[in-house]
């Protein structure tokens, strides 16, 4: 991993702030900074003690979408390696948005084509009332096609279909009205002290629990509610309640005390 393309702090008792780190450029993405992230974010899921990972960018911009000299020297690649190149951003698109961890996105400035896609894939969302979002990429002939399965399970089908044809920027109001953000915050302080107090929220609940429920909601969502989905759900739940983890939870509620994952 280079140093120059992410910047990652551990804090005790086990969260993560992973920091895209090309201020200059607007932290826009090229094959480097993908692998980097990509790589990171892997490091982080196997690392027991990490609990919640933040991600953010240096400088005034959360990601302004892709480097400009990266898209020069696709313009010369061939089908076979912008396909490769295509694939690579989909592993880290992929990677962010099944973290076993709860992962929360600190937005400032602009998300711009796959800066909205590593929101979207992001647990929470927040972003500062300065924050602006665009999916620019039919201004240059293309299209948001990696990110798309991640901006449209948070926005919508209609939201995008307006979104991805018109290429025009929203705010960040707007971005929370259609479902792309949680939070709206005034400035970057009390981004990453939200972001805080979100992780902090998120430490008091059991870590195994918060794996399997985000991939509860993977399971269930667009599933039809038949005896196939009920019967998983209940296979689910029972497993939960027969955990080491689980049954400690339900004795500290019982007994009145705190539950052993939780920091003293």
């Amino acid at each position: 991993m280079s140093e120059a393309t992410i910047i990652t702090n551990i804090y005790e008792p086990g969260i993560a702030t992973l920091t895209m780190n090309r201020p200059e450029l607007h932290n826009a993405f090229d094959d480097l900074l993908i692998a980097d992230l990509t790589a990171e974010l892997k490091r982080l899921e196997a690392d027991e003690a990490v609990r919640v990972v933040l991600l953010a960018g240096s400088g005034r911009s959360f990601s302004a979408g892709a480097d400009l000299s990266w898209m020069r020297r696709m313009a010369d690649y061939s089908r076979e390696q912008n396909l490769a190149d295509a694939l690579g951003l989909a592993e880290l698109m992929q990677t962010l948005n099944s973290l076993s961890k709860p992962t929360i996105a600190l937005v400032q400035g602009a998300a711009y084509g796959g800066g909205v896609g590593l929101v979207a894939c992001c647990d929470l969302a927040i972003a500062t009332r300065r924050a602006s979002f665009c999916l620019s990429e039919v201004k240059l002939g293309l299209i948001p096609a990696v990110i798309s399965p991640y901006v449209m399970a948070a926005i919508g089908p209609r939201a995008c279909r307006r979104y991805f044809l018109t290429a025009e920027p929203f705010n960040a109001d707007q971005a929370q009205r259609i479902g792309l953000l949680h939070e709206v915050v005034e400035d970057e302080e009390a981004l990453l002290s939200r972001g805080m107090e979100l992780a902090a929220l998120l430490l008091k609940n059991g870590p195994q629990a918060m794996a399997a429920a985000k991939e509860l909601i993977a399971m269930v969502s667009g599933r039809p509610l038949d005896d196939a989905l009920i019967g998983d759900t209940a296979g689910r739940i029972a497993d939960r309640r027969a955990s080491a983890e689980g049954r400690e939870g339900l004795t500290a509620f019982l007994e009145k005390r705190t539950p052993g994952w939780v920091a003293k």
